[in-house]
């Protein structure tokens, strides 16, 4: 018994080691596709990571900005400074606090998220052409796994 288990568990880590890697190399080839889109935008790929931030959630201060990617408050706001030099984005005063300023995305830096989603989109669509409509199916399931028991041990504290 002990040691089917063993070969099990040896097997299930080298499919584990496997998987990692693969993602991995994903992950690279995205990251530098990634970039080679936003070589044709006035944007750099931390501001492209930050206007995508406020695109799903909306206004943030400088804060919150700061923590979603995970980059220091002068970072951010030199970041900031120049999305809002290229009036990609602007800071607005609150509402219903006037001390507090929020950074809110403007239709040129909505504009420029939608274009590059799509391309990198169509980049994607282009590298799975000759992948069946099934086996895309179930990619997408077992992705989409996968961020879920990721979010999941995220929110218990483990990652």
């Amino acid at each position: 018994m002990k040691e089917s288990l063993r070969v099990s568990t040896s097997k299930t880590n080298e499919q584990i080691a496997d998987i990692e890697k693969e993602l991995r190399y994903i992950a690279g080839i995205i990251k530098h596709k990634g970039r080679e889109i936003l070589n044709n935008y006035p944007i750099t790929t931390p501001q492209f990571i930050a206007l995508q931030f406020l695109l799903e959630h909306g206004d943030m201060t400088l804060g919150e900005l700061s923590k979603k990617i995970n980059h220091a408050f002068s970072t951010t706001t030199d970041l900031v400074d120049r999305m809002e030099k290229n009036e990609i984005v602007k800071r607005v005063k609150d509402t219903k606090d006037r001390r507090v300023v929020r950074i809110h995305l403007l239709e040129k830096g909505k504009k420029i998220i939608h274009e590059v989603v799509e391309k990198r989109q169509d980049y994607l669509g282009e590298v799975l052409i000759n992948v069946n409509d099934e086996e895309i199916g179930q990619l997408s399931k077992l992705l989409h796994l996968l961020h879920n028991e990721m979010k999941y041990e995220k929110e218990k504290g483990k990652v």
